[in-house]
């Protein structure tokens, strides 16, 4: 019995995978209805590990229920996008500022390597962009690595949920990447430096920056209330960013 119940929970573990990479990915439709039973032909899975895959996205809010046993795929909308960056800002920040301390020479060695890596790829078209997100996300994770389980957790998964947008709307093009690259060198000289009010500074930039590219395009008219009251409350060096 334990070897079937170790069957199945390795299989929900693999089915909840294949489902929240087919979500973030894009790969299912944003706003999408369907069924269970469609989700479990379409990614020839069980029914039976679908739904607890769909339980544990749904405690993310990456799906939700209708009756019936319709599934909706969660939409894409400027206010969740917003509410993204104001929650990554002001938890990587406080992460930033725990990890400073404990970077080392080998780190900022690796976070050069990572820079290096990005700079490569950026602008390859689709294959290099998927290489990319790899040392991407790497670099960011440096930077909030000693915060406790609890809280890089969170930012992984923030960061998962603001990779559907910028999949959507914040192209990687050689000239987008430039700007990046550009913060990114603040990011890393800041933390060279042990300065963790220009490291917050830059950090907050950065994700402005992001989130303003991706707010244009959503809706350029949209006011970031709410991302503006965060930053100037927690990070007032990084105001400029809003242009």
């Amino acid at each position: 019995m334990s070897d079937v119940t170790s069957r199945t929970g390795d299989n929900v573990v693999q089915v909840h995978e294949q489902l929240r990479a087919a979500i973030l990915a894009g790969d299912v439709r944003p706003g999408a209805k369907t069924s269970q039973a469609e989700l479990a032909r379409d990614l020839d899975v069980g029914r039976t590990p679908l739904r607890e895959a769909i339980r544990m996205l749904q405690s993310e809010g990456l799906i939700f229920t209708e009756p019936n046993r319709r599934v909706v795929i969660a939409s894409l909308s400027i206010e969740d996008a917003e509410e993204l960056y104001v929650l990554r800002i002001a938890v990587e920040l406080a992460a930033a500022r725990i990890t400073l301390p404990q970077l080392s020479e080998s780190d900022f060695a690796e976070l050069e390597g990572y820079m290096a890596q990005m700079s490569h790829l950026a602008g390859g078209g689709p294959p290099s962009l998927q290489l990319f997100r790899g040392p991407h996300r790497a670099f960011h994770q440096r930077f909030v690595g000693s915060a406790g389980e609890r809280c890089t957790r969170l930012i992984a998964e923030l960061f998962d949920h603001a990779e559907r947008y910028r999949r959507v709307y914040g192209g990687i093009s050689q000239d987008e990447y430039d700007k990046r690259a550009i913060e990114h060198r603040a990011l890393l000289d800041a933390a060279i430096g042990r300065d963790p009010e220009a490291l917050a500074a830059a950090l907050a930039a950065h994700y402005v920056a992001t989130a303003v590219l991706v707010t244009s395009v959503l809706d350029p008219s949209y006011r970031l209330d709410r991302l503006r009251a965060t930053v100037e409350a927690i990070a007032p060096g990084a105001m400029y960013a809003f242009g």
